[in-house]
């Protein structure tokens, strides 16, 4: 049986080849996907405060903010699936998501908002020391694409 067609909620056994789901596989997803919920969260707070009325400068640039938050959600939840079956496209984007982070969440947290900057950094930077562990780099090395034909 491939890992591809395994339940992905259920461990995955060690075995020739195979190693075992580290716990920082399952952190990191977790991270991810609650960042992907912070922005879906935002982007239908965004969409709702767009169809009350609330004053723009750019209806349609605000149009176009909402569904970049959409489509970043929708990314970051396809990257923490696919990190917690063991693909190995997701480390690189889930890198890049807690860089972005981090960039928020410092000026956050020295611009008068420390738990909220808090609440960004100390997450993000757990996720970006648990996806250099040897252990996740082992797991998620599989390649993405289609079997070899022969």
């Amino acid at each position: 049986m491939s890992r591809a067609s395994e339940n992905p909620s259920e461990p995955v056994p060690a075995g020739p080849g195979i190693p075992a789901r580290p716990a920082g596989i399952l952190v990191i997803a977790i991270v991810v996907a609650l960042e992907a919920a912070a922005l879906l969260v935002a982007a239908i707070w965004y969409g709702s405060q767009l169809l009350t009325g609330a004053p723009v400068l750019s209806f349609w640039g605000a149009v176009f903010t909402l569904v970049l938050l959409v489509a970043f959600s929708a990314w970051l939840f396809a990257v923490a699936t696919f990190l917690f079956r063991g693909y190995r496209w997701p480390r690189a984007g889930a890198l890049v998501a807690q860089l972005f982070t981090l960039t928020i969440g410092f000026p956050t947290m020295s611009g008068g908002y420390p738990l909220a900057g808090l609440a960004m950094l100390v997450p993000a930077a757990l996720a970006i020391v648990l996806l250099f562990d040897k252990r996740v780099i082992a797991f998620a090395s599989r390649p993405g694409g289609a079997p070899p034909a022969l």
